[in-house]
């Protein structure tokens, strides 16, 4: 499945690029620190996804979840310590939800039209 395996890079490649820059935008903090991460980086994850979901749509719920976990690697590259790290992952879990609900409805609506 090369397809499956190029959307999986592009989507752990966007995630980190986007994760990268908000960190380093919030001056090496945690991305989710700082009104940035809302305004701009975790809205570009959801539309990250959701692009993805247009083009690879099966099982587009994958994308989004993969952008999103592409944070943990950023943070422990920047230095985060692992003390908060299950609470992280449970959060990333349910920040991931929106964009997994987006990714099914596009991937939905393009395979209906590759059908019709």
């Amino acid at each position: 499945m090369t397809t499956d395996k190029t959307a999986y890079a592009m989507a752990f490649l966007a995630g980190t690029i986007v994760w990268s820059l908000a960190t380093i935008a919030a001056g090496g903090r945690e991305a989710w620190d700082v009104g940035l991460y809302w305004t701009a980086a975790y809205p570009a994850a959801l539309l990250i996804g959701g692009g993805l979901a247009a083009f690879f749509p099966h099982r587009p719920w994958r994308w989004p979840l993969v952008t999103m976990f592409a944070q943990v690697p950023v943070m422990i590259a920047f230095g985060s310590g692992f003390s908060l790290l299950p609470l992280g992952l449970v959060l990333l879990a349910v920040l991931s939800l929106p964009g997994m609900a987006i990714a099914a409805l596009i991937g939905a609506w393009r395979r209906s039209n590759a059908s019709s």
